[in-house]
């Protein structure tokens, strides 16, 4: 019997995260088998810059999860981060090929691929793509258009790109540790699979993952990703700014960022100090939401995740600044689960896992070929990319 398994990577600035999940039939909530945690190593911004290190990093991950999971993980989901991630939104149209002007696959592919047309890549790879909107005959339609008929198919698309050489690199360092990628998929929507509802996703939100290094946003609106941006600042630089500003070790400094109880230093000085940073980062957010002509029209508002979302004065001050409703992230796909990938910093690893839930796979023996044809989104081997 085949089992329903599937393995997510996560390789981030500071930690490396490997989740091994179960599905069984008829259940949408995955059983956490395995999971595999290391220090990341040769990563900066979310992206390669010593392939040894981060090989002997991921090994570590695979190894624990492997023990712990009775699983032999050959194949897996990968998730691409960093500074060179970006999104465009691009038109396309095509006009129907069927006789009678029935709207099929064929005629969204080819609206698609003019959108595609319209991107100048240079130097960066499309990794994933999401229908917008459609409008046939000038009308919007609402849902898929597939079955509809009409003359002319017009659809905006949303392009997530990342600098090939990033993402090559990266999903060399996972070949290199013996794993096959199955698919590259962005952080940030692998993320929104385990800390965004259907509801949140469709009435609109933002996803923003404040990690180490950098700090990323995705934007929902009616059931799909409009926006994701990333940005170059992160929970680090409020570790360095309590730092200099009380004089302590960065260890120090690290524990205080997300302590509420405060003894030997000054309670005032030290919330001054990460509001400043913090308001920083909200501004950020908050210009990215007017270019989008989104600021303030969120009804779902803010979810933060990641490691820098802890701090005790996050929601309070994002509501001050940002104007929209914001929580600390959570996910009600796990229940009353106790396990380590309830902490929102695994939601990406969680998350990729979650991308062929539908799909009979066995992450150790196979029926690779049947989960290539079942996946959705028309998920593709990215593994013969990496070879001459």
């Amino acid at each position: 019997m085949i089992r329903n398994i599937s393995v997510g990577i996560d390789i981030g600035t500071v930690t490396t995260r490997v989740v091994v999940a179960e599905f069984f039939k008829g259940e949408t909530t995955p059983k956490i088998i395995g999971t595999g945690l290391s220090e990341s190593k040769g990563i900066r911004h979310g992206y390669v810059v010593k392939s040894d290190e981060a090989v002997k990093s991921l090994k570590k991950a695979l190894t624990e999860a492997e023990n712990n999971s009775g699983i032999k993980i050959k194949r897996a989901f990968v998730s691409i981060g960093g500074i060179t991630l970006s999104s465009e939104v691009h038109s396309g149209s095509a006009i129907i090929s069927k006789a009678d002007n029935e709207v099929t696959a064929l005629d969204v592919n080819k609206a698609i691929k003019e959108c595609e047309a319209e991107l100048v890549l240079g130097n960066k790879k499309i990794m994933n793509v999401f229908p917008v909107s459609f409008k046939l005959d000038e009308k919007e339609v609402h849902g898929r258009p597939e079955g509809l008929h009409g003359v002319k198919l017009e659809i905006k698309a949303l392009f997530i790109t990342s600098l090939a050489q990033h993402y090559e690199d990266l999903l060399a360092v996972v070949v290199e540790a013996g794993v096959e990628p199955i698919d590259a998929i962005a952080s940030p929507i692998a993320a929104s699979e385990v800390a965004l509802s259907d509801r949140q996703k469709m009435v609109g939100c933002a996803l923003v993952n404040i990690g180490a290094e950098t700090v990323s946003i995705a934007v929902f609106e009616n059931g799909s990703p409009i926006s994701l941006h990333i940005f170059s600042i992160g929970s680090s630089d409020i570790t360095n700014d309590i730092a200099l500003g009380l004089k302590i070790p960065l260890e120090e400094a690290e524990l205080l960022k997300t302590s509420s109880d405060i003894k030997t230093y000054s309670k005032k000085k030290l919330d001054e100090i990460i509001e400043a940073r913090l308001t920083d980062i909200f501004e950020l957010i908050e210009n990215h939401l007017k270019k989008i002509k989104r600021n303030g029209l969120l009804p779902a508002g803010i979810i933060f995740t990641g490691g820098g979302s802890a701090s005790p004065m996050l929601e309070k001050l994002s509501k001050e600044t940002l104007k929209l409703p914001s929580r600390i992230g959570g996910s009600e796909l796990l229940g009353n689960t106790k396990t380590r990938v309830r902490d929102s910093s695994w939601f990406v690893a969680l998350g990729l896992c979650m991308v062929s839930k539908d799909t009979a796979y066995n992450a150790s023996t196979g029926n690779f070929g049947e989960m290539m044809k079942d996946i959705k989104g028309g998920i593709k081997s990215i593994f013969k990319q990496l070879l001459p």
